[in-house]
Parts: structure tokens; sequence; C-alpha cells
């Protein structure tokens, strides 16, 4: 957690001396966080229009949100250490007043991207908000439900966000089934959301091989007024099954592949919060 905690806060130091912050409002700036997803890649440096801003990031990792000017900007992730030939070169035009998640994923024989416009609105009193980035690159799309209930989400494939949706904060028992099917690949007891929050869960790792298919999440704390939010986090030490909790008050929970159930459409949100047996 210490480490992680410095690369954010060197990230943020390196963007304030390479753009400044005078005369310029929140307004005008765009944020953005980088996340490692690729489950065989080694620690990555993240430069930005050829500046370094992250090092040695390792696997299942989010920085914080890197406040900058609105514009267009070049990422490349490079092996930690390497300053040649980058792995992976991303283009995104960042726009005023909006927040990204720029998200290395599958393996590095394939390396991919995703850019995500998030939304951090703050939830409404006694809820919390929920996306999911799906970045397991073997693992098929899945279905959400109930324990032996209906279906809330169908169809969660790899590379895609969904969310946010409010959810009544509390704790949840669901079940993840392969898609159009009844068979639960996995029962998922005691999801728990926290009020006031809003998580970004990542799946990523494999479904069939090592690092085995894990979810962890970017949580932040919208402020009711502003919007504004704060927190960023790093992989847990352990977290397979079950719940792992953190005592930093920047992570809330790890939880495994439990994540991948959470997202809903419109018709999900009624679900969760109507029909979902609590524990």
């Amino acid at each position: 957690m210490k480490k992680a905690l410095l690369i954010a806060l060197t990230g943020l130091a390196v963007i304030a001396a390479l753009w400044g912050a005078g005369g310029v409002s929140a307004a005008d700036n765009s944020r953005v966080r980088v996340i490692h997803a690729s489950p065989d890649a080694p620690n990555v440096d993240v430069y930005v229009n050829g500046n370094e801003v992250l090092s040695n990031v390792p696997y299942k990792t989010a920085s914080d949100y890197l406040s900058v000017p609105a514009g267009s900007y070049t990422f490349e992730v490079f092996p930690a250490g390497v300053t040649t030939n980058p792995v992976l070169t991303i283009n995104a035009d960042l726009a005023a007043g909006t927040d990204y998640t720029v998200v290395a994923l599958d393996s590095v024989s394939q390396l991919k991207y995703r850019v995500f416009t998030d939304n951090n609105a703050a939830p409404a009193a006694g809820d919390a908000h929920v996306s999911v980035i799906h970045a397991g690159s073997d693992a098929p799309a899945v279905d959400v439900a109930v324990q032996g209930g209906p279906v809330l989400v169908s169809d969660i494939s790899f590379g895609e966000q969904q969310g946010p949706l409010p959810v009544d904060a509390g704790t949840y028992n669901l079940e993840l089934r392969a898609a159009g099917t009844d068979t639960v690949a996995l029962p998922l007891n005691g999801v728990q959301l926290e009020a006031g929050k809003v998580y970004t869960f990542v799946a990523s790792g494999l479904l069939n091989g090592q690092p085995a298919l894990s979810v962890f999440p970017a949580v932040v704390t919208p402020s009711a007024t502003t919007g504004s939010t704060s927190g960023g986090v790093t992989a847990p030490s352990t977290g397979e099954a079950g719940l792992a909790a953190d005592s930093d008050s920047s992570m809330t929970m790890w939880l495994p592949v439990a994540a991948l159930t959470i997202v809903a459409g419109a018709a999900g949100v009624a679900g969760l919060r109507k029909a979902t047996a609590r524990s």
C-alpha cells in the first residue's frame, strides 16, 4: 500500500511539474487514472507526452486520478526501467471537466487498451455507485443473477465497461452463471458496498491459467456538493476467495470474481434493490 501511494504521489508531482496548476481552473482540466490489468506483463513505467508520470507499476494496480489540462495526450507503457520500444502506445483526447480511466489489458503478446469515460457523480444518500470493467481475456460472456433467482445482467463481455448503477448500500448474495444457462459457475456471498462511494471493479487474470481470474477495485469518494473525488488503490496480497479487507481508508475491499456480478442495466438496478437476498 505504501509503495502504491508513493507511485500515485510521484505521478501527481510530475504532472504538476509538467503542466502546472497556476491560472488553470478545475473546470479546464481533465482527470485520468491508469490501470495495469495485463496478467502476464511485468511491472511497467507510464509516460505521458514523453514524460514519466508513473514508475514500476505492478499488475492489478490503479493509480489515483491525475489532473491535466484538457487536450490530446500520448501514453506510452514500457517495462519498468526500459525507455525504448514501448509495449503499448495509447492516444487519447481528454475533454475538460471529464474523468477517464485508461486500462492496459490482455496478455503481453496481444496487449490492448481501452479508454473509458468515468461518471463520478456523488451517489444519493444511502447508495453506492458501481461500474465493472471485464478484462479477463479468456473468460466468456457471463450472466449475473440473484442466487436461485432471476438474471439481472446478461452477456458481459471482455473489454467492456458497464455502469455506473446506483445500488443500495449493503451486503448482497449473487451468483455468476455461464451466459444463457442456469449453470452456476460461482456463488457470490457477502458482496459489500458502502454508501457514498463509487466503485470500479476490474476483472482480470485467466479463467484457465495463472494468474487466476480475480477482481480488484478502484474506489473513490465523491463530494456531495462538487462531485470531486479522492482515492486510489492497489492490488491486495491475498484475496482469491471471499473478501479481504485492507486497513487503509482509500481501499474499501478486495473482491474476487464476484465483481463481474454487480453491473446491471436499468432492470438490474431494480433487481439489486428489491430482489437480491441480503446476508
